[in-house]
């Protein structure tokens, strides 16, 4: 049952400590937005110059000198919201979105100018529901999305041409993805156009056999409304997802074959630099994986095929990368354990490893016929490091002269590049560079940030490693209150998110609602359990078809450790997560025994019965074939196991979350009022699963108000 109302003169007291937390937690957000950073960076065609968006503005700069930046878009009107664009091939035209309305947590739909140096001209406006617009390689088409069909738009003729005619909400989509594909694979464009501009290759998407999940709006109405949308469950039907080519000349649409299978995924479509269509495929179990190629002729041929005991990693644009008509890239683990890049042939297969040893690229930043950039994780699990190699796998060279942790933004062909890198201790200084790696010029240096950090340091992460009773070696950092005294005890929040690949224990600048309880005189704690990444694919797929069996355990054997602390109140330890986080911190407050003074679970998942086909069957498998690996770790089994006189629990959710479904929260709460266990929840309405648009900041001070209070 949740616990009732407190007294007028405890609320009162309440009020008192959330002013004082406001202040605190606004000092934060002052401080973080302090620390500087370029977002939204897009190189542009000619390799000299890259562009963002400021202010409302679409602003050019140059990479080799420095300059007040070019305003690319004319003068717009009042209520113009700049949201995305894309720049012609001939670099005079600009194709603008202005506006959006969400459809889920990452699709839209918007309004669409095209912008010239004569002005800013409105286009598609027969189409109110526009989404997903994109130039063809020649400039002249535009083809977009409408109501779930596809259309291609001559810009000379100023004609529309329709792909596809047999789109249907909830039913069948053409062009653009259903919700499983854009929240897992990461795509809401699912049209590629061919070299030549003459061919369009899509997907269609049969969902009406996927069941059908009802979000309740409330949106401030009378009468509130459900949104109906298609969720594919862990075990349930998914869409039937095939791929079709039109030839634009002709207007005849060729379904390619893509096998018998019908239970699979495509996630990526493309062409060769020669026009040749490729395709994804990866089978329900996503332990197989293949690259196939459609010749001219008719034929298909699998370029690249991976296999793995329990599954592929997930893959995404860079796991396969084009160099010219013959060569291509390869981001992958199971040759090694350890994730690396290949160097493959269509006609001969691979030819060479372009890097190798005991450590993980992370990302593939960029690449020309005879070099590669990439990140990786060499020297530390915890930094990343630039380099360049060639393709042969020879002339190594170390890019980044820092220690700590870089992100880069390529130019186009790697003449430069844009890097990141912070550290702990270190605001994110940022700097433009050759593709030598030789200084150009910084664009950021984070003064303003040091500054105020010489008059008043912050505490600093100080990490280290820790050993579990079961033997394994873990990575985690603390954080502790200015003043820190030994001899003290104090209270200590774990803060965790422990989902397979994941890192939380990294050695990067960042501030967030835990800071503001460190400034309060709390110590802020935080270790990456088994199955997280970047420590090879052995450690990451230990949970393999169990998740949150290992990963409680070692949270659990995490929060034993810091309470033996001498400097630790071992009554007074606390945990806190977010949607996967969110699972977690339920498990261990449930099956901690009391160790949890206090637990916080934003959005999470109780069941993975409950969560999507794609994410929960690559790391549990199908519910049909490991029951046990479902239901055996899930919080809504062992509701009774709270002990509710030494652990007080929240659980906070949005009711407009379409990914985690409120459902989790309320089949949680009916689990706990069964059991007679006393806990507090939070319902944010109308809120998705990042407490958006309305409540991101909201729920931080909550969750600081009730760590003060109740830890």
């Amino acid at each position: 049952m949740i616990r009732k109302i407190f007294p007028l003169l405890a609320a009162a007291a309440i009020l008192g400590g959330e002013a004082r937390a406001q202040h605190e937690y606004a000092e934060i957000e002052r401080l973080r937005k302090l620390n500087e950073t370029v977002s939204g960076i897009r190189p542009t065609a000619d390799g000299e110059h890259y562009t963002v968006i400021e202010e409302n503005e679409l602003v050019r700069y140059a990479y080799a000198a420095e300059s007040a930046g070019e305003k690319l878009l004319p003068r717009t009107d009042a209520g113009f919201e700049l949201v995305d664009y894309e720049i012609a091939p001939d670099g005079r035209t600009i194709l603008v979105a202005d506006g959006r309305t969400p459809i889920y947590r990452h699709s839209y739909t918007t309004r669409y100018h095209l912008a010239t140096p004569a002005g800013m001209e409105p286009v598609l406006r027969d189409y109110d529901a526009a989404r997903d617009a994109s130039f063809s390689p020649d400039g002249r088409l535009i083809a977009f999305a409408h109501r779930n069909d596809l259309y291609v738009y001559d810009t000379a003729l100023r004609t529309v041409q329709r792909i596809t005619s047999d789109g249907q909400w909830n039913r069948i989509i053409n062009g653009t993805t259903d919700w499983v594909y854009e929240e897992e694979f990461g795509i809401t464009r699912a049209y590629a156009f061919s070299p030549d501009s003459r061919r369009i290759a899509y997907l269609r998407f049969d969902e009406s056999e996927v069941p059908l999940m009802e979000m309740m709006r409330y949106d401030g109405q009378l009468y509130n409304k459900a949104f109906s949308f298609k969720y594919p469950k862990a075990g349930d039907r998914n869409s039937t997802v095939q791929l079709w080519v039109c030839d634009l000349a002709s207007g005849e649409s060729t379904r390619i074959d893509t096998g018998a299978e019908t239970d699979q995924y495509i996630p990526r479509i493309g062409w060769t630099p020669d026009g040749r269509l490729w395709y994804f495929r990866l089978n329900r179990r996503q332990n197989t994986f293949e690259a196939i190629l459609c010749e001219p002729h008719g034929g298909q041929k699998t370029i690249y095929e991976e296999r793995a005991q329990q599954y592929v990693e997930r893959v995404d644009d860079s796991t396969l990368t084009f160099l010219d008509n013959d060569r291509f890239l390869v981001k992958q683990e199971t040759h090694t354990g350890r994730m690396h890049l290949y160097l493959y042939s269509i006609r001969r297969g691979i030819l060479n490893a372009v890097t190798r040893g005991e450590w993980d690229v992370t990302e593939l930043v960029g690449a020309t016929d005879k070099r590669v950039w990439y990140l990786s994780t060499e020297g530390s699990p915890l930094r990343r490091r630039l380099y360049s190699i060639g393709l042969n796998g020879k002339d190594k060279r170390r890019l980044s002269d820092r220690e700590g942790f870089y992100t880069v933004a390529p130019g186009r062909g790697m003449k430069y590049y844009i890097a990141t890198c912070s550290d702990a201790a270190t605001p994110n200084r940022i700097e433009i560079r050759t593709g030598a790696g030789e200084p150009v010029r910084t664009l950021a240096s984070g003064e303003a940030l040091l500054r105020e950090l010489a008059t008043a340091p912050r505490p600093v992460k100080e990490f280290f490693t820790f050993v579990t009773e079961r033997g394994d070696t873990l990575n985690a950092y603390v954080v502790k209150p200015a003043g820190f005294d030994p001899t003290r005890r104090y209270p200590v929040l774990l803060t965790q998110y422990s989902g397979p690949g994941s890192q939380s224990v990294c050695d990067r600048w960042s501030l967030d609602w835990e800071d503001a309880l460190v400034g309060k005189g709390y110590v802020v704690a935080c270790t990456d359990g088994r199955g997280t990444g970047f420590r090879g694919e052995e450690f990451k797929k230990r949970t393999y078809g169990r998740l949150g069996a290992l990963e409680t355990e070692d949270q659990l054997s995490f929060a034993r450790h810091i309470a033996a602390q001498a400097w630790a109140d071992p009554a007074r330890i606390g945990i806190y997560g977010w949607s996967y986080g969110g699972f977690m911190a339920l498990n261990c407050a449930l099956k901690g025994h009391g160790l949890f003074r206090m637990a916080i679970a934003v959005a999470p998942v109780t069941s993975w019965r409950y969560y999507d086909s794609i994410y929960t069957e690559i790391y549990n498998g199908l519910p049909q074939y490991n029951a046990d690996g479902y239901d055996d770790n899930s919080p809504v089994r062992f509701a009774r196991l709270l002990d509710d006189t030494k652990t007080r629990l929240l659980i906070i959710h949005g009711s407009a979350d379409d990914n985690v479904h409120l459902q989790n929260t309320m089949e949680m709460a009916r689990e706990l009022n069964r059991a007679e266990k006393r806990f507090d929840m939070m319902i944010y309405p109308d809120q998705n699963h990042s407490m958006l648009p309305d409540c991101r900041e909201r729920i931080r001070q909550k969750m600081i108000d009730y760590t003060l209070e109740h830890l």
